[in-house]
């Protein structure tokens, strides 16, 4: 039986205006210390270097996402949609509070440098001794599981996977306003009011109504222009490339036997992979920057550089390439060797590429599709129907960035070969 708090719960929210909280289960998981980290973890990763907005927490993405999906189902109850099964809203809301709930510091970089899932993370917290587990089991001894079988894309219930993790998910809609609001650009501005008004539950999963088509469009293109002027940005990639040379340094003198000054659990543990719960719930940013701060101090001169690079924000300056020769990248690190700099941490190439939208092939499932549902109550895939999507399927952009540290290269640029130096050259 559905329970309600006497009293609603009410956030103040920049994106949302406020966020409600009715259900004592969530009341009780969001006070959970599980839940509390994500305030330590940036909703962004090292994005704040580039955007000094971007400051924003995994904890309210994590209430936003909660709270798209809370009035989705509160308009399919309102409407009485004989295809929402009732009794499945609350596994629905607690998979959407928790889908992040294992993003480790500066997310998806330490998840790159360290060959972690995120997403494993948060099954393994949610089914482990934990309070989240607890709380979740108290309410159904397989909850727990339940829970984290929407995340991992299992559960029984496909439409309610489709509300968490889909093309048109509560997750992407949140991220895309939030995102775009603590960085301060226009591109993420979606109209989510009418693309909530037009979600149907139809045959067990979520498809759009037909005349919701643009605003849905218009979503996707934000997507298209967020990922490119925010998620790929190259000065934040270049900050990302240093952090993830700050781990690889810090692993391969660990591998050495070097005697660190400064170190503090669990990061031996860490660099080892192999953490325990417990374990990984101690890492947050704070302790990952009071590491790197101290690492400063360190006798390894590139270690400490690094970590004063990351700091300071004294970051690797880029240039941009059309094509990647494998051959002149190969002469490149000979000639970085010879001038007495190390290419294995002095030059990275980095290639960002996304996939705004997947167009249907016969050959893949309709579960990585939006489907549109017209006026005869029939499906048509997005991209059969919108000029506009179908412009953009499959389309790969990016080019080849060279990164390197501006001050050393300068200052040996004249020994590099003739045919090289104009790589470097300002």
């Amino acid at each position: 039986m559905e329970q309600r708090l006497t009293e609603e719960k009410v956030f103040k929210d920049p994106v949302h205006n406020y966020i409600h909280v009715q259900d004592p289960i969530i009341w009780q998981l969001i006070n959970t210390p599980e839940f509390q980290r994500l305030r330590r973890i940036r909703q962004l990763g090292t994005s704040f270097l580039t955007f000094h907005g971007a400051e924003h927490s995994r904890f309210s993405h994590s209430l936003g996402v909660y709270e798209i999906t809370r009035k989705i189902i509160s308009q399919f109850e309102r409407s009485h949609y004989s295809d929402w099964p009732k009794e499945e809203k609350t596994v629905a809301l607690c998979a959407a509070l928790l889908h992040d709930l294992g993003h480790g510091p500066f997310s998806h970089s330490i998840e790159e440098a360290f060959d972690m899932n995120h997403e494993d993370w948060t099954c393994r917290i949610i089914t482990g001794d934990t309070e989240v587990g607890a709380i979740l089991r108290r309410y159904a001894p397989d909850f727990p599981e339940k829970v984290a079988s929407v995340i991992q894309k299992t559960y029984e219930q496909p439409i309610v996977v489709n509300l968490v993790t889909s093309p048109l998910d509560a997750d992407r809609m949140d991220y895309l306003l939030r995102d775009a609001y603590f960085t301060g650009v226009n591109y993420g501005t979606i109209d989510l009011d009418r693309i909530l008004r037009m979600l149907r539950p139809y045959h067990g999963r979520i498809v759009v109504k037909e005349s919701g088509m643009h605003a849905v469009e218009d979503y996707l293109m934000s997507r298209y222009q967020m990922y490119w002027q925010i998620y790929f940005h190259p000065v934040t990639r270049s900050s990302e490339i240093i952090l993830r040379q700050i781990f690889k340094r810090a692993k391969s003198l660990i591998q050495q036997g070097f005697q660190f000054r400064f170190m503090i659990d669990p990061l031996p543990q860490l660099f080892a992979g192999d953490l325990t719960v417990d374990e990984y719930l101690q890492l947050d940013e704070a302790l990952i920057q009071t590491a790197f701060m101290q690492w400063r101090k360190e006798d390894d001169a590139v270690l400490s550089e690094l970590c004063e690079r990351f700091i300071d924000r004294k970051l690797y300056k880029y240039v941009e390439i059309e094509q990647i020769d494998v051959n002149l990248i190969e002469e490149i690190r000979e000639a970085f060797t010879g001038a007495g700099l190390n290419p294995e941490y002095d030059l990275e190439i980095d290639f960002p590429t996304d996939n705004p939208y997947d167009v249907f092939r016969p050959d893949e499932s309709t579960d990585k599709q939006i489907l549109l549902l017209d006026r005869q109550d029939k499906l048509h895939e997005l991209s059969e129907v919108s000029d506009i999507v179908r412009s953009i399927s499959g389309l790969h952009r990016g080019k080849h960035h060279l990164y390197y540290p501006q001050n050393k290269v300068d200052a040996i640029v004249h020994e590099l070969p003739s045919h090289i130096r104009p790589y470097f050259s300002h």
